[in-house]
């Protein structure tokens, strides 16, 4: 949440803390940009006019560095050549203050959702000894090797990739990754997937994709 106001910083976050959603805040357009660039989550809520950098240009630099990266702009600009602006620069939604929470948290839901699937043309995921090519499923490793991965394998690691840190557990990437609902599913499918991505990524001691017992699996940011 980017917002140079507190007040108004203050109740999206709380907002979107009381649904379940983790939150990183940003004061100004610096500290955005800043955390935008260096932070792992999954979609950035972003105000238009701020003090040090305004939000098109921490769009420019996200759009430039992290292709693909969801964002929804929030701004009191609600006229038809600031909207038209803001989703040119690659927004995602452009939501005209005052809203309603109900209305903000449909749709960070909504894009949330369009955005699990989404590859950006240019993608790739850096991970420790290689690189994975998204458009060519393609594992490259520093000293030349090569391993080819189904599109189910690129869209769970680009998963766990997006919540590093944190447990996924295997409901939540039948959800967003199979789009299963996983209620009363047997999940041995995800089982499978992360033992065939262990393998090709050589993690055998599963130091990137760490089980975490009774959760799911976590990709190590360490």
């Amino acid at each position: 949440m980017v917002e140079d106001d507190e007040a108004v910083r203050r109740g999206i976050v709380d907002a979107l803390r009381c649904v379940g959603y983790q939150t990183l805040e940003a004061r100004d357009g610096a500290e955005g940009m800043e955390k935008g660039l260096r932070a792992s989550y999954q979609l950035m809520l972003l105000d238009m006019v701020m003090p040090h950098r305004n939000g098109l240009e921490v769009l420019a630099a996200l759009k430039r560095e992290r292709a693909g990266q969801p964002v929804i702009i929030l701004s009191a600009r609600g006229e038809e050549a600031d909207r038209v602006r803001g989703l040119q620069g690659g927004a995602d939604d452009y939501v005209v203050k005052p809203f309603s929470v109900r209305e903000l948290l449909a749709r960070v839901e909504a894009v949330l959702r369009r955005s699990c699937e989404r590859v950006a043309a240019t993608e790739t995921l850096c991970f420790p000894g290689g690189v994975i090519d998204v458009t060519k499923r393609e594992l490259t490793f520093d000293d030349g090797r090569r391993a080819e991965l189904s599109m189910k394998e690129v869209d769970v690691v680009r998963y766990l990739m997006r919540a590093a840190g944190r447990a996924v557990s295997r409901e939540e990437l039948l959800r967003h990754v199979w789009h299963l609902e996983a209620r009363g599913m047997e999940t041995r499918t995800i089982d499978m997937h992360i033992a065939h991505l262990r393998t090709k990524l050589g993690d055998g001691e599963q130091s990137l994709i760490v089980t975490v017992r009774g959760k799911g699996y976590r990709w190590s940011v360490s």
